[in-house]
């Protein structure tokens, strides 16, 4: 018997259990506009323009948001060219920031 956490050879269906557990957050500032957050959004996270536009609004608001859920791996790039672009971004699983 494998691990939980350990995606069984040949069944490229099963989900990594582990990797669903992180979320990009994108933090509320007063320097970035809403456009450059939507253009952001849209282009490293794949958001749709209503996608992003809720997004940019709820960041606006709330103070945070996680803006997408999946892998380290997936996150962490765009988490990198989120911060690139002059946007505050941080990765967090079961509550902590990495």
């Amino acid at each position: 018997m494998g691990k939980p956490n350990t995606r069984p050879e040949g069944n490229p269906d099963t989900v990594d259990i582990l990797a669903a557990w992180y979320e990009l957050i994108v933090w509320n500032d007063d320097v970035n506009t809403f456009d450059w957050v939507i253009e952001s959004l849209m282009e490293i996270c794949h958001h749709t323009l209503e996608q992003a536009t809720q997004c940019a609004y709820i960041i606006h608001f709330k103070g945070k948001y996680a803006v997408r859920k999946g892998s380290y791996e997936l996150l962490h790039p765009m988490k990198e060219a989120l911060i690139d672009r002059g946007i505050q971004a941080t990765l967090s699983t079961c509550g902590e920031e990495v």
